[in-house]
């Protein structure tokens, strides 16, 4: 393995995160310490309750930890002011919901170039860049539909390529394939276990679908917000 894809992209040190206090409290995590280098396609696995979007929320600086430390390429987040929590969401982490959260004024390539956009990028390299992805992806001819133009599978597709359009150091992928069927689902596990080999995407993905933990190059289970099994 090449130096650069040894290079951590995450890690968290002893995470915990409290919900409330005193006898209401909820340990959403507890003690949770992980290392995602680059190049790596990760599934969390675990029931509801685990902590898996709770831990995805703090890797992808939505939220803060109650105790300890969340770095992102080397950066530790937990002091970062707002700003900078912004800016390093918007430049250097790819978010892929499970309810696709498209703007449903917003054609597909326009939802696709919506990070490139906030980034500053000229229009014809964002047009070009995401031309060359919807290619690739299987959307070539579907740039100017909008989304309620589109299956669900087609939209988690164009959500797929708006997180990967800006080239960042990592995706989250929160449930992707919860809301299609299940040949849909395993059409674009496919997908980006494609962008991983072909591209070198980052994947952290959490899910219940089996599918989802079959693909996976790594598997990490969560019990009670504590890793039990890798």
């Amino acid at each position: 393995m090449s130096e650069s894809q040894n290079r951590a992209i995450v890690e968290t040190r002893n995470v915990t995160k409290v919900f409330g206090k005193g006898d209401i409290a909820v340990h959403a995590l507890r003690g949770v310490s992980l290392t995602i280098s680059q190049g790596e396609f990760t599934a969390m696995a675990g029931p509801s309750g685990s902590g898996k979007s709770t831990l995805l929320n703090m890797i992808g600086c939505l939220d803060r930890p109650t105790s300890g430390e969340v770095f992102l390429e080397g950066v530790l987040t937990n002091k970062l002011s707002g700003t900078k929590l912004s800016e390093l969401r918007r430049d250097r982490i790819g978010f892929v919901f499970q309810s696709y959260n498209l703007v449903p004024v917003m054609t597909a390539i326009e939802n696709a170039e919506y990070i490139l956009m906030l980034q500053g990028k000229s229009a014809q390299e964002r047009r070009s860049r995401v031309r060359d992805l919807f290619q690739q992806i299987g959307l070539g001819g579907m740039e100017n539909r909008f989304p309620n133009q589109l299956s669900g599978g087609q939209q988690q597709r164009v959500a797929i390529a708006r997180a990967v359009a800006a080239e960042p150091a990592l995706v989250l992928a929160d449930e992707p394939t919860a809301n299609v069927d299940t040949d849909t689902g395993k059409a674009l596990m496919d997908l980006m276990y494609q962008l991983n080999e072909e591209r070198g995407v980052t994947f952290l993905v959490s899910t219940h679908d089996p599918t989802v933990m079959e693909r996976a190059k790594r598997l990490i289970r969560l019990r009670d917000g504590q890793i039990v099994n890798e």
